[in-house]
């Protein structure tokens, strides 16, 4: 059996550069698309999700990217050209960025953590997004490098930061509503992801081998993308790599929780993110989908979803709605999927998914809701434009 490809890997994820020695354990199968280079499970997956939920077991994560940004103005400069707010990062304390176009279209996504000197990024488009930093340098102090052949993430089920004996980490922040960003979906303690803890430890890519051993020998096995992924579906998490295409607007994934300052100052992008809050809705949302597994067929990520024609003899597949952007096998749920739909589609709306076996049934859950406005909308100040409608069904 061998791990789904991403279809749009070539668009927002870069292939991953190394092969990860971990691939040569007993029972590795390795895995493709952008978690191409690191396994996808070592044999027993279902096991290795278990142990990860449980909150002790360790990930390779060795095919993600790692881009520094060393100087004086490094955070001042990061603060005018991206999505977060980041001119007074502290030290060891994590968030993440999104660079977007002037569309407001979102081309690059990186976990990001300061250790006093140098701002680390984590990101699955290293080459890119350091030749992109490098054009915006202008005469600041600042200096660009992809340092993704000398580090390495390793994967942790942690809930906290890098204490300072620790290497660099990244604390996933997701799904914390942080100061100055807006939700679109369920309130923070109410959020599935609120169950995931999450982290990336930066060792030396040399020392990859011995720092999985040293977690092992304290009793967390090591486990491979399969249980990562199949969590982050859970937790209704985006990754830039599946739930991104060219399209994307961070709105359609609830990703202004975690990755978009409100009240900054201006960026490239700000306009259309400021315009779809304040005035409009996002055209296409993000679900989960709880798959029929009765056929024992999984769909491809790319597939299309459709909603369903019935008469009274039968029903159909009807139009094309969305697709699918990650499918996994979930230890407890069972197969499941996210997906992006048009937002017009019913949240109550009966679905099928194409797959070689046949259309697949699935429920959907929401993500994003269909009215397609957040929680701290402003109120309009006086009559808005004919056909808009008025506030909160804008």
């Amino acid at each position: 059996m061998t791990a789904p490809v991403d279809v749009e890997t070539a668009r927002h994820g870069e292939p991953p550069r190394h092969a990860s020695p971990l691939l040569n354990r007993r029972g590795a199968v390795r895995g493709s698309g952008p978690d191409d280079g690191v396994a996808w499970h070592y044999g027993d997956p279902t096991a290795e999700q278990r142990a990860l939920s449980r909150g002790g077991a360790v990930v390779d994560q060795s095919h993600l990217g790692v881009v520094t940004v060393t100087g004086p103005d490094r955070l001042s400069w990061l603060n005018s050209i991206t999505s977060q707010e980041l001119a007074a990062l502290e030290p060891r304390t994590s968030t993440e960025l999104l660079v977007l176009s002037p569309q407001g279209h979102i081309e690059h996504a990186a976990g990001v953590v300061d250790d006093g000197e140098t701002t680390w990024l984590i990101t699955e488009t290293p080459i890119a997004l350091a030749a992109w930093l490098n054009r915006m340098k202008f005469m600041l102090r600042v200096e660009v490098a992809d340092v993704t052949d000398g580090w390495a993430a390793i994967g942790e089920p942690v809930d906290a930061e890098g204490a300072p004996e620790e290497p660099v980490t990244w604390r996933d922040p997701w799904p914390t509503t942080a100061e100055g960003g807006t939700r679109y979906g369920p309130a923070d303690d109410e959020h599935p992801g609120q169950d995931r803890d999450w982290r990336l430890v930066l060792v030396p890519r040399d020392r990859l081998v011995d720092e999985v051993k040293a977690r092992e020998a304290a009793g967390w096995p090591l486990v491979g993308t399969w249980a990562s992924e199949a969590l982050r579906v859970e937790a209704w998490r985006p990754r830039a790599s599946h739930e991104v295409d060219h399209r994307t607007i961070p709105h359609e994934l609830d990703w202004l929780r975690t990755a978009v300052h409100l009240h900054k100052g201006c960026y490239r992008g700000q306009e259309t993110v400021a315009r779809v809050h304040n005035l409009g809705r996002p055209p296409r949302r993000l679900v989960m989908l709880h798959l029929d597994g009765s056929g024992h067929v999984l769909p491809e990520v790319g597939a299309q979803v459709h909603d369903v024609v019935r008469s009274d003899t039968s029903q159909e597949p009807g139009k094309v709605v969305g697709s699918v952007t990650t499918v996994a096998r979930h230890h407890e749920l069972g197969p499941v999927a996210l997906a992006v739909v048009k937002r017009s589609t019913p949240v109550d709306a009966e679905l099928v998914v194409d797959s070689d076996g046949g259309a697949v049934a699935v429920n959907q859950e929401a993500i994003v809701p269909g009215e397609g406005v957040s929680t701290d909308r402003p109120a309009p100040r006086g009559p808005v434009a004919r056909g808009l409608g008025q506030h909160p069904m804008l």
